[in-house]
């Protein structure tokens, strides 16, 4: 590997950069970490906006290009850098584009709402917090548990089909290193709501070395 990194990744604490971190570090491509905190309200501080607009995690440098949106970065990084490498079969092209969008366009919402919905209550003053937990457990009941498991139900059964990885092949694409963060939180919310196929993907995910440089490089689990 080179010692003279040209892509900076600006990193906010409990983000979507472990994606790109694992992403970067199956490239072998050089690349420095500049580390953001959030502030007490849990949003970026203000040197995020400095280097994007929108102040958003994960954004990369890669010399005079700025690029944020994980997805964005993900396929930027592979058609750059991946010399032919992460990309799908030919069977497996168009599961690739679908669950590369899917994570953050159908999957992601559903999970973070599903987070927003059961921690909502707990944020209010007590005495209003019995009404409002039943509340949110039945909003949640209404537009979040049939369409989550609907969508694990669709994961499980791709994997079932397409073998290790989302889009078939001998490693991991572009819709495998966007599902982690979903999955990943989905697990630590809900562990038993994953499919056998889908828990052995993120155990092959976790066992992949790259994952875990790019892991021990934040320090986040």
């Amino acid at each position: 590997m080179s010692t003279q990194p040209t892509i900076i990744v600006h990193h906010l604490n409990d983000s979507r950069s472990q994606r790109v971190l694992w992403l970067l570090e199956e490239l072998d491509v050089p690349y420095e970490i500049k580390f953001y905190q959030r502030n007490a309200d849990r949003h970026a501080p203000k040197e995020l906006r400095a280097i994007h607009p929108l102040g958003k995690s994960p954004v990369i440098t890669d010399g005079d290009a700025t690029l944020a949106e994980s997805g964005a970065i993900v396929e930027y990084l592979i058609q750059k850098h991946g010399n032919g490498r992460f990309l799908p079969p030919k069977s497996g092209e168009t599961t690739n584009v679908y669950f590369t969008h899917f994570a953050e366009g159908s999957f992601m919402p559903l999970v973070a709402n599903k987070y927003v919905y059961g921690e909502a209550p707990n944020k209010t003053p007590f005495f209003v917090r019995p009404v409002l937990k039943i509340f949110f457990s039945m909003l949640e009941a209404d537009r979040i548990t049939q369409p989550l498991k609907g969508s694990l139900a669709y994961i499980e059964d791709t994997l079932a089909k397409s073998g290790d990885w989302f889009a078939g092949g001998l490693e991991p694409t572009a819709a495998d290193f966007m599902m982690t963060y979903g999955l990943e939180f989905m697990h630590k919310l809900a562990p038993d709501a994953l499919g056998p196929k889908t828990k052995a993907w993120m155990d092959r995910v976790h066992a992949r070395p790259a994952y875990k440089r790019g892991l021990d490089k934040v320090g986040e689990a």
